[in-house]
């Protein structure tokens, strides 16, 4: 039981680790990538992309004390930069597609969707979908666990399988 609930919190502590940088503007101060100027940084009402709090303007591209280069979603896309002749910044867009609401971010063998509430991400054999109303789903290699919304899991670890109903294990086949 105690084993069952560490893997339920180590779960819920990964999504919400997962969520963050899931393209959600976080207010605070910032260094404008283009412009050099420290500016406050907040969710635009309608959009939820970045503006600056003063001229309500968009903000493209802006850096944070651990110098991560935030997108205007809200998405860290550290190495998915490209430099123009100009001197200004862009993200390359081989490696971060926007689309409405969606948002895709490719590197090597790490891929990245989101839409809305919903996110996925894949980097090489790990794999994990979270929906906007709580299921997530779970998968490395021979691994597979799935979360309801309500809470229940089911685990496939190769030919073993558990399933967890209200914290109590239901159902389980070795």
């Amino acid at each position: 039981m105690k084993t069952t609930i560490k893997l339920m919190s180590a779960v819920s502590l990964l999504a919400l680790a997962s969520c963050n940088n899931g393209g959600k503007v976080e207010p605070g101060t910032y260094v404008d990538l283009n412009t050099g100027d420290s500016i406050m940084v907040i969710a635009d009402p309608e959009t939820g992309y970045a503006i600056n709090s003063e001229t309500k303007k968009p903000v493209y591209l802006y850096v944070n004390n651990n110098k991560d280069t935030i997108f205007t979603t809200g998405i860290v896309v550290n190495d998915k930069l490209i430099a123009s002749e100009s001197g200004y910044y862009d993200v390359d867009e081989t490696k971060v597609k926007v689309d409405d609401e969606e948002i895709k971010i490719k590197y090597d063998d790490y891929k990245k969707k989101v839409d809305g509430d919903d996110y996925k991400i894949k980097d090489g054999d790990y794999k994990i979908k979270v929906e906007g109303d709580g299921d997530i789903k779970i998968k490395d290699g021979d691994y597979k666990k799935k979360i309801d919304e309500d809470g229940d899991v089911k685990i496939k670890d190769g030919d073993s399988k558990t399933k967890i109903e209200d914290g109590v294990v239901t159902k389980q086949k070795n």
